[in-house]
């Protein structure tokens, strides 16, 4: 903050909320970093003594509908003494009530960006997050196998998501961390394509790529099923994707950088002609979002990656129809030693 030279983070962001106060059961809530003075959060009066019981903060409440956040969040904010604050926000979006309570109170030309410092901060895995996304990585697993298990022609995609949903839940998940895939056929090419309500047919690839949540922290995987006979270039695929993550995998060490991780399996990609169907970047950092922004493994980045963080490798297919659609994703826990695949699932091409 000293160095960015801000006075006051805000923050309203449900995954920074958790990191900071622990708390989980959470709307309306607000925690304010000041440069100078101790943190503190802004909390709705019936959930004021649960986030200060739980986080240690001091907790100052507001009784809405008399009062709101934003106007909360300013009267704390000029109680810290500064005279025209320069304040830090989120990467993401900020309620447009708190907004504009904040900029009819202070300078808007004093507002700054400041997603980065989260991110960096939250890239390095305390042993207690390490063990909450254990758990979320073993709720991943049974889904997956519960999903391999319903994959059938004739069977919707929607069917098959149910069926890994269901497992999840039971093995504990708090529910999806992102929209969760289940695809087949062209679907497979798409950027961000979702389950549907379309039949898996004879002779095509089913991707399925979960994920799950333990108490706000995330993990997810990826897996490949052939139903029946599916074309040769598509198994091979799968196998060139294979080699690249297991080569990515390798590279996955303290001291390399992003770049570093990215050029091994690219590498492996380029080597075999489909360098130009290949996307930029091949992973990204894991923790209370399915994928955060530090760090990000892609061509050229330079981020160092740090014992204790935690990466899913290998996002993206081969783009060429007909060719491409198989993926293969999983999540790593970098060690000082050696590396522990969280995800720990049979990356074969399953067979139906």
């Amino acid at each position: 903050m000293a160095k960015a030279e801000l006075d006051v983070l805000v923050v309203t962001n449900r995954e920074n909320l958790i990191y900071f106060t622990g708390a989980t059961q959470i709307e309306c809530l607000a925690l304010l970093i000041p440069k100078q003075d101790e943190a503190c959060a802004v909390a709705l009066w019936l959930d004021a003594d649960y986030v200060r019981e739980l986080s240690g903060l001091t907790t100052h409440a507001y009784f809405f509908p008399r009062q709101t956040l934003g106007p909360a969040i300013c009267e704390k904010i000029s109680s810290f003494g500064y005279k025209d604050p320069r304040i830090g926000f989120e990467r993401y979006f900020v309620d447009f009530a708190v907004y504009d309570a904040l900029r009819s109170a202070f300078c808007e030309r004093n507002f700054v960006g400041a997603g980065d410092l989260f991110y960096r901060l939250r890239s390095v895995k305390e042993p207690q997050e390490l063990n909450l996304i254990r758990r979320a990585s073993e709720a991943v697993c049974k889904g997956m196998d519960a999903a391999m298990k319903a994959v059938r022609p004739g069977t919707a995609e929607l069917d098959v998501l149910a069926e890994a949903e269901y497992s999840m839940l039971r093995a504990g998940s708090g529910g999806s961390s992102f929209r969760p895939q289940v695809v087949s056929g062209d679907r497979t090419l798409l950027a961000h394509p979702t389950a549907s309500s379309r039949k898996i047919r004879e002779g095509e690839v089913v991707v399925v790529h979960l994920g799950a949540t333990f108490e706000g922290y995330c993990s997810k995987m990826a897996r490949t099923a052939a139903v029946g006979v599916v074309p040769k270039e598509q198994v091979d695929v799968h196998a060139l994707l294979l080699r690249a993550l297991e080569r990515a995998e390798a590279a996955l060490r303290p001291g390399a950088t992003s770049g570093e991780v990215d050029a091994a399996a690219r590498d492996v990609v380029e080597q075999a002609g489909f360098g130009k169907s290949y996307l930029e970047s091949v992973g990204y950092g894991v923790g209370l979002r399915q994928s955060e922004f530090y760090p990000i493994i892609g061509r050229g980045r330079t981020e160092i990656i740090e014992t204790g963080m935690v990466i899913d490798l290998l996002l993206p297919t081969i783009y060429r129809k007909g060719i491409g659609g198989p993926r293969i994703t999983d999540v790593i826990h970098v060690g000082e030693a050696e590396n522990q695949l969280l995800t720990d699932y049979p990356r074969d091409l399953v067979r139906i």
